[in-house]
Formats: C-alpha cells, structure tokens, sequence
C-alpha cells in the first residue's frame, strides 16, 4: 500500500505540474490589441487584392467578371470576423497568458495573415476556370490551420485550469470547447467536396459561418448567472 500511495502521490504532482503555465504569466490584454491589429490588417488586405476592370470601355462586364473576387472577399472576410469574435470569447475568459499561449496565439495570427493570399488565389482560379481544385484545397488548408491552431490555444488555457478565470466554470469552458472542435473537421470535409466538385465544396464552407457567428449558449448562460450574482452589473 504504501509504494501505491506514493505513485498516486507522484502522479497528482506530475498532473499538477502539467497543469502549471510556462514561463512568466502577463496581463493578455496586450495580446488581445496586438491581435485585433493583425486581424484588421488582414480584413483590410482582402481588398486590395481586388484589381479594377483594365477594359474601362467594357466596364460593366469587366466588373461582372470579377464575381469570383467578391465570392471569395466576402466569404474570407466574414471567415476572419468569426476567428475575432471567437478569439474575444476566448480571452475572455483568459486571465492571463504565458510563453507558450503567446507563441501559439502569434502562430494563429500568422495564418490569418496569409488568407488574403489564399483568397486571391482561390478568385483568381475561378476567375480563369483553371485550378479551381487546387485553389479550394489550398484555401480550405488554410484555415483548417488556423482552426486547428484556435483549438490548441483554447485547450492549452483550459487544461488544468491553467489560465482560465476564476469565474470561468467547467460548465463554460466545456461548452466553448464543444463549439470550437467541430470547426476543423467541418472545413476538412468542405475541402475534401472541394477536391471533387469545387463549388460544392465552396457550399459546404459557406454553411460553416452562420454556425460560429451563433452565441454559445453555455457561455451565455454562465455569463447570466454572474450577472444574477452580482446585482450591480448592468
């Protein structure tokens, strides 16, 4: 009995140390600016990548022709608003972040820096009606990066408790993580439809945004009870 109380004991510190955050814990606010700056950055991108008509004396064709870049404009952009809603409703519930938490967080920010060149090259695909395949696979690989990565940051806060408020209960945290975990698999299938019919695939990822722009109702629900709580929050 004794040396199994002193695995057991050897394993709850080992759970416990696994749980600690590494490195130096700082105020995430500046993390949430430095991503808001990124994210706005990014957003701002995707029209540039829009070229106007050359034919000025076709015009009104010319901008027609251009349906592909508003599709994927539109769509990337709304793509990215989710991540920044998203990421708000993450760090909220954040109350402070590590070394690690910041690498993973700039590893995010780096892939969504890189969807304006994706989106412009799935438009320029449709555009020309060549590579349309390649352009979707590309473009949906993308932001299943991006997805996974969302993931790792949510779940490496959550385990343990590690970074998480003290407000934030289970309840809420497993409700966010259960919104955010569909997200990489339901872009990998609209990718594989894509590889097989491109606008079938487009479909599938365009039905992704309605679903991330809806409210988590356990976190709604938690932030009801703090509010029943505290009789003084409006």
């Amino acid at each position: 009995m004794r040396w199994f109380r002193a695995a057991r004991g050897a394993s709850t510190k080992n759970a416990t140390r696994s749980s600690i955050p590494i490195g130096a814990e700082r105020d995430p606010k500046r993390t949430v600016i430095f991503s808001d700056a990124v994210i706005a950055i990014a957003v701002t991108l995707l029209v540039l990548e829009i070229q106007p008509p050359k034919d000025t004396e076709h015009l009104l064709r010319g901008l027609i022709d251009l349906w592909p870049s508003y599709v994927a404009y539109a769509l990337t952009f709304l793509l990215i608003g989710q991540v920044w809603v998203n990421h708000h409703v993450m760090f909220d519930h954040i109350r402070s972040a590590d070394r690690m938490l910041l690498l993973l967080n700039t590893l995010l920010l780096m892939v969504i820096a890189f969807l304006p060149f994706a989106s412009s090259l799935l438009a320029r695909a449709f555009e020309s009606g060549h590579g349309k395949q390649t352009a979707l696979i590309f473009y949906g690989a993308t932001y299943v990066l991006a997805a996974v990565l969302f993931n790792v940051i949510w779940e490496y806060a959550r385990h343990g408790r590690r970074l998480l408020t003290s407000t934030t209960d289970n309840d809420t945290a497993l409700a966010i993580s259960r919104r955010f975990r569909p997200a990489p698999f339901w872009v990998v299938v609209g990718t594989a439809l894509g590889a097989l019919h491109p606008v079938v695939g487009l479909a599938v990822v365009i039905a992704f945004i309605p679903f991330y722009w809806l409210p988590i109702k356990g976190e709604v629900a938690s932030i009801q009870r703090t509010r029943e709580q505290s009789p003084g929050v409006p």
